[in-house]
């Protein structure tokens, strides 16, 4: 069932943002007087399609992994002489220019859109309130303490875990000093830090960095209370009911849902005995966990029991919302933000300042893709910003065969006043297509190590 929602969420995911892609291009050859002949979403045989009053057939294809708008032109078949005007290939530098940019543009103009949505509808994040430091990590060498919030990050203010995340992703790879700014919860005067980082994180793969400095967030302490049992479980065979509160394991107390889960991932298969409080009443249940094997064939022990979530202490907790005009500059502000953070990662991957490891295909996004839909619409939406601005920062690159090569070729055409030689540009397209493939393997190759 995981993977069929995995599945959908990523058709879903990239339904949206390739129609959101390829819709600019076509808007704006429309607009320039090129006739459109096929828009399709997705690749090979069309599902079903439709034609328009001008005779422009709107696809869905069979493999929902981009898409294309197929124009007239005299390079890709014969055109009558009656619609040479209408051709893509007989237009000026400056309209070509326009057509093939408005791609890219319409990403970014999408993830503008979604991030005010998301300012306007509003959300509650949790305050990056530190739980523990570790002992002679380098948070607690630069004097870091429990308790304290980290309000900025290189002097962005920061109002959630999130935030302090992005921040510190944007050094990875870097040599020099972070600054952490810092106040304790209920006091206003802040005080910075810094941490000397020499190529952090460069070769980690899904790095952590906040947990590499050695902080822990606070979390509220977690009661072993039972939220939900799943049908087929360890849990719902031994009588687990959501509400039931453990109270001893073969006769060891159990305070936090922590401790819990350590005694049943460490006795796959074993018999045990738990005491559980049921309203009013203490009742005894055999519980034998169920056997699963994870990562390097580590075997560990799961229930089919999940915690009933605890309440957040409300002074931990941050409201963000922004009225219509607000909100558009908050979202103006987190796209360029979001820019930034994938040029910046491109360039320190052609550097070799982060491992290509970092690189995640179609099985990580449907993954993530999965799990935000779950997560709610704000979780969502933020995830589609961030994935359309990536998909505009990727295919404005300078490679051939992405839109960013044939801008490359035209902008040429502009400043020698004639178009680059055929033969010229079938060479760029050969290595624009190896650049691709070898992206797209490894990129595949990652998701399924992660698998």
């Amino acid at each position: 069932m995981e993977i069929l929602q995995s599945v959908l969420s990523l058709i879903i995911t990239l339904g949206i943002l390739v129609t959101i892609h390829e819709y600019g291009h076509y808007w704006v050859a429309r607009r320039c007087g090129v006739k459109v002949l096929r828009f399709s979403v997705g690749f090979g045989k069309p599902i079903f399609s439709w034609h328009d009053k001008n005779g422009t057939e709107f696809a869905v294809a069979s493999i929902p992994l981009g898409g294309y708008v197929k124009m007239l032109d005299e390079r890709e078949g014969e055109v009558s002489p009656d619609e040479f005007h209408l051709a893509f290939n007989r237009q000026s530098i400056s309209k070509r220019i326009a057509i093939v940019a408005a791609g890219p543009i319409a990403n970014f103009l999408f993830a503008i859109f979604a991030y005010w949505l998301m300012f306007i509808l509003g959300f509650t994040v949790v305050a990056p309130v530190i739980g523990s430091v570790d002992d002679q990590s380098v948070a607690a060498n630069a004097g870091i303490l429990p308790h304290q919030e980290i309000i900025a990050v290189d002097g962005s203010a920061t109002n959630s875990w999130q935030s302090v995340n992005i921040g510190l992703l944007n050094r990875l790879g870097d040599t020099g000093e972070v600054a952490l700014s810092l106040k304790n919860v209920g006091d206003d005067s802040p005080s910075t830090v810094t941490i000397a980082i020499n190529e952090w994180l460069a070769d980690q793969e899904m790095p952590n960095p906040v947990g590499a400095m050695g902080i822990h967030p606070f979390r509220p302490q977690i009661p072993p209370l039972i939220g939900v049992v799943s049908e087929g479980g360890s849990a719902s065979a031994a009588g687990f009911r959501p509400g039931d509160r453990v109270i001893a394991i073969n006769g060891n107390t159990v305070d936090d849902w922590m401790d819990f889960v350590a005694v049943v991932r460490a006795s796959a298969g074993e018999a045990l005995m738990v005491e559980l409080l049921r309203e009013t009443s203490i009742i005894n249940v055999d519980l034998t966990p169920q056997t699963k094997t994870i990562a390097e064939g580590q075997v560990i022990g799961y229930i089919g029991a999940g915690v009933q979530q605890p309440k957040w202490p409300d002074d931990m907790m941050r409201e963000v919302h922004y009225g219509p005009v607000d909100a558009f500059g908050a979202a103006l502000g987190k796209t360029w933000e979001d820019t930034i953070m994938t040029l910046s990662s491109i360039k320190k991957m052609i550097e070799g300042l982060i491992s290509v490891k970092n690189l995640s295909g179609p099985i990580t996004i449907a993954r993530i893709a999965n799990s935000t839909i779950q997560s709610g619409l704000e979780t969502f939406l933020s995830f589609l910003a961030l994935l359309s601005v990536s998909l505009g920062v990727l295919n404005l690159l300078p490679i051939p065969v992405l839109d960013g090569g044939h801008l490359l070729y035209y902008f040429v055409e502009l400043i020698r006043g004639k178009p680059l030689s055929e033969n010229t540009q079938l060479i760029g397209l050969k290595i624009g297509i190896t650049l691709v493939v070898m992206l797209m393997f490894v990129a595949f190759y990652n998701d399924l190590l992660r698998l």
